[in-house]
């Protein structure tokens, strides 16, 4: 699966690259090669700000299920040694629910920013923002 970079003349840190293969191929399960088994994500809006990893990967696996085919483009990163920055972008189609949300056949494109801590190679804490307004509005339900 071929990652996909928006800005030409970068390449993503290496865990985020497997991370990315692993999103594009609806596969929560890629998490354990690109987090610490410990690891705490804080996404900004989530029911459950403060996700473990196996509460990361069941939140993914309700994306990928009313999203089957959302595809993850990496636009911008910053790499400082033990942090690193991504925006990125992703579209796909709401053709399963969404909670309790029936699938509307929808495209929507989503955008988001992400900071990482580093350790070893794998992220040991992430900070995430996304804009679910946005898609909320797309699908129709705000």
């Amino acid at each position: 699966m071929e990652v996909h970079e928006a800005s030409p003349g970068f390449e993503l840190v290496e865990y985020q690259r497997k991370w990315v293969e692993a999103l594009n191929r609806g596969d929560a399960d890629g998490a354990d090669e690109s987090f610490t088994p410990d690891c705490v994500i804080h996404i900004t809006g989530s029911p459950l700000p403060d996700l473990d990893l196996a509460g990361f990967k069941q939140m993914l696996n309700g994306f990928f299920a009313a999203f089957p085919d959302l595809q993850f483009t990496m636009n911008d990163q910053i790499d400082a040694g033990d942090k690193v920055a991504i925006r990125w972008s992703a579209e796909g189609t709401h053709t399963g629910p969404l909670g309790a949300a029936p699938p509307t056949g929808k495209r929507v494109r989503i955008e988001g920013v992400l900071f990482d801590h580093v350790v070893g190679g794998l992220v040991a804490e992430r900070w995430e923002q996304w804009d679910q307004p946005g898609m909320l509005r797309q699908l129709g339900f705000a």
